[in-house]
């Protein structure tokens, strides 16, 4: 065989592999009957694969590695890209769920806009991540310098410090549900649970966040504070530098891309809290706001959900999803630019 069939005839095989097996799956999805469909997916496969490893040369190794990342990026798309494009597409419909009936253009963004417990809910939410970010990366920068000193059991306390985040939150919720409701108020007599107190619910959810979350950005801590070089640190003692001094003057700026990290992450997680918002309070308590009632805890994620799943609202709870998503997107963006320039100055 020459060297010009040596190529083409591998890629013959290919494409008439790949469009016999997407004719069978068309086959199956029709729910056609008969062992047809059967054979022409094995036949497809074989010719896919056979194609694929009589590939001759280093020409065509673009080729193979689209065929092997082409299940990934269908399924990225069909799980991601197009529900994302569908999602934008429903916010400016009436969808309910399961069709259109028709075209609403801006009306579900104006009466999102127009809900109290909306704006309420993004209020929260923005002050549930500020005071979030910073308790979860004072907690966790505080931990990461305890299991970096010489003190014995560090291992100990970075696995005990850990073991938190490795409990899903929804569980992790209940439990502590528990613990607020039944045994604080057991253990101290004649005390309401926080989870009863408009006031001091948002603050145990707080609580709980910084307790699972804070081990999680220790390690990440944890890791930056190992790289700083040991010559500079001995160097900086030798000068008479204080532990404050080294912690401020030298190990702070040399993981200034460890703050960015860190940070990013807190942001985004506080933000998008769902789970633990759900488990702990589901919302409650009520909230007397003008003449309206709402729910004191139900940050923004929870109300995205509220509103489609359980007011069975789809195109409303689209909106507000699209909106949050977008929020999300240039907070986070303008976070990162806003460390990385810090990161130049240190």
């Amino acid at each position: 065989m020459n060297t010009k069939n040596a190529k083409t005839l591998p890629l013959i095989f290919m494409v008439v592999g790949a469009l016999l097996t997407i004719y069978a799956l068309i086959l199956d999805f029709m729910k056609s009957t008969g062992e047809l469909r059967g054979y022409i997916l094995i036949l497809g496969v074989i010719l896919l694969i056979l194609g694929i490893f009589k590939i001759p040369n280093k020409k065509h190794t673009k080729i193979v590695n689209m065929v092997f990342l082409f299940p990934m990026i269908f399924t990225f798309a069909v799980t991601v890209i197009i529900p994302f494009i569908l999602g934008i597409v429903y916010s400016f419909t009436d969808w309910n769920g399961i069709q259109v009936t028709k075209f609403v253009g801006l009306s579900n963004y104006i009466t999102m806009f127009k809900q109290s417990d909306y704006v309420y809910s993004f209020v929260i939410t923005v002050i549930y991540t500020v005071i979030n970010m910073i308790l979860v990366n004072v907690v966790g920068f505080a931990l990461a310098l305890v299991c970096s000193s010489k003190i014995k059991g560090t291992s100990f306390f970075r696995s005990a410090y850990f073991l938190p985040n490795l409990i899903g939150g929804l569980v992790l919720g209940y439990v502590w549900q528990f613990i607020f409701n039944k045994v604080f108020t057991t253990v101290f007599a004649g005390s309401v649970s926080m989870l009863t107190n408009a006031n001091l619910a948002l603050l145990a959810i707080l609580i709980v966040n910084t307790w699972q979350y804070a081990g999680y950005i220790m390690l990440i801590y944890l890791t930056g504070l190992q790289t700083v070089p040991k010559d500079v640190l001995e160097a900086a003692g030798v000068d008479g530098a204080s532990a404050i001094t080294t912690l401020f003057k030298i190990k702070m700026p040399m993981i200034a891309n460890t703050f960015t990290v860190c940070i990013f992450l807190t942001l985004v997680n506080s933000f998008k809290q769902f789970d633990l918002n759900l488990a702990i309070t589901n919302g409650a308590p009520s909230r007397i706001m003008g003449a309206d009632i709402i729910q004191s805890t139900e940050l923004l994620a929870l109300n995205i959900y509220n509103t489609a799943i359980r007011k069975n609202n789809y195109a409303l709870g689209q909106t507000k999803a699209v909106v949050f998503f977008i929020i999300l997107a240039v907070v986070s963006l303008t976070q990162v630019a806003i460390s990385k320039k810090k990161e130049v100055e240190l």
